[in-house]
């Protein structure tokens, strides 16, 4: 882990307005497509979540921005980013995840599946667990929705990206997700948001 120069840092005016903000947040919703991630998901026989999260998580780590967090008054930047997503249980209740990132799909499904059985056999909400250089998201696959909005828990300098992906809806002969993303605009501009969302679906377009 490294250290943003600020003093020679040209969003450093960007960052001191926005980290004074009551609410430094902003979210928007891009529908994505996910036609060649399904297709894939069900040929190899693996969890669509997982496919699309993995891409995901590529995404954000090609992308600087996406590594910064707030410590106090400096801007961290991280090596890796993890995830830590909701994960269901039959009983309808969720557990918080921690699934640590490898570039290696295989060793990311592995790591994804061994979370999943670690919740599906517990009753804690909480995972082991709990790091900052990290992104939080949920599946919410029984509705596809236009827009939405974060808990905020009102935590100092709270700097994690926050995802939610939806109920994929067909569109001619292709299939989309709404994906919606909130950031905080100290770290994370529209600029970084638009890159993300090119890689995202570049990386959910490969089918290797």
């Amino acid at each position: 882990m490294n250290y943003v120069d600020l003093k020679n840092w040209n969003r450093i005016q960007h960052f001191n307005h926005f980290k004074s903000l009551k609410d430094p947040f902003f979210a928007l919703t891009v529908p994505v497509d996910v036609t060649v991630a399904y297709k894939k998901a069900k040929t190899e026989k693996v969890s669509f979540f997982a496919v699309y999260l993995h891409a995901c998580l590529k995404a954000l780590n090609a992308i600087e921005n996406f590594r910064y967090r707030i410590h106090d008054d400096k801007v961290a930047i991280y090596d890796v980013i993890h995830a830590s997503a909701t994960i269901a249980r039959e009983d309808h209740t969720f557990g918080f995840s921690f699934i640590e990132y490898a570039t290696n799909f295989k060793t990311f499904y592995s790591n994804f599946k061994n979370e999943k059985e670690r919740i599906a056999t517990s009753n804690t909400l909480f995972p082991p667990k709990n790091v900052d250089n990290c992104m939080y998201c949920s599946a919410l696959p029984w509705v596809s929705f236009t827009s939405q909005k974060e808990p905020n828990a009102g935590i100092v300098n709270d700097s994690i990206p926050k995802f939610a992906f939806g109920k994929m809806v067909k569109e001619g002969n292709r299939l989309k997700m709404p994906v919606g993303i909130t950031v905080n605009h100290a770290l994370v501009d529209g600029y970084h948001v638009g890159l993300f969302f090119k890689e995202f679906q570049s990386q959910l377009d490969k089918n290797n």
